[in-house]
């Protein structure tokens, strides 16, 4: 007589973060915040990387397991802003249009001012007036395009790789560079979307 094959254990569920993962985590979040506070306090070009690594109380080798570049210290919710620009598309309110939601989305996120995070106008004219931070931030921002093309396909019922739906995400990502460049940076995006919601006439006066 077979004896049966015992059933598999059920899988132990994840364990939690253990302690070397908590000490990576803040590590990584004290070396983003010296960095921050040293851009702040003498500006972005004056700072070096052994610095950075000193305020932290970490070596210079350390900080770079953390962060490949020194642009990479002030930016560290790429994941964050990707998943927020998805569920500004599919969370929307009722009766709200896809170039609508994103509208308010990048209003609210890349024209913050210090009435929303009072350190958040110290930082904005970090970047702003540092040109390498500035093409960072951009180039950071554009990686979310396909992501967000993806959600507006997909919450329009069309194919992954409709080219509508990637337009739209390429201009809507687009507009906070406009914004940058403009004197009246929430005029200038509000403007930017009506076109995207209305399409172009030249006959039309605002």
């Amino acid at each position: 007589m077979t004896t049966p094959t015992p059933a598999p254990a059920p899988a132990p569920p994840p364990a939690p973060a253990g302690r070397r993962e908590r000490k990576k985590a803040a590590t990584r979040q004290a070396l983003a915040d010296a960095a921050l506070n040293l851009f702040l306090a003498r500006g972005y070009d004056q700072v070096t990387l052994h610095e950075i690594a000193e305020a932290a109380d970490v070596s210079t080798t350390t900080l770079l397991k953390h962060f490949p570049s020194k642009e990479a210290l002030v930016f560290d919710e790429d994941a964050d802003q990707e998943a927020a620009l998805v569920a500004a598309v599919h969370d929307r309110a009722p009766g709200t249009t896809v170039p609508q939601a994103l509208c308010a989305h990048v209003k609210h996120v890349r024209l913050r001012t210090a009435d929303t995070d009072p350190r958040y106008a110290g930082f904005f004219h970090l970047v702003t007036s540092t040109p390498a931070l500035g093409e960072y931030a951009h180039r950071m921002w554009m990686r979310h395009q396909d992501a967000l093309a993806h959600a507006i396909a997909h919450d329009a019922g069309l194919p992954p790789g409709d080219p509508r739906s990637a337009a739209l995400a390429r201009f809507a990502l687009e507009t906070s560079a406009l914004a940058r460049r403009s004197e009246n940076p929430e005029p200038a995006v509000d403007a930017a979307f009506e076109l995207l919601e209305h399409g172009w006439n030249a006959e039309r006066t605002v």
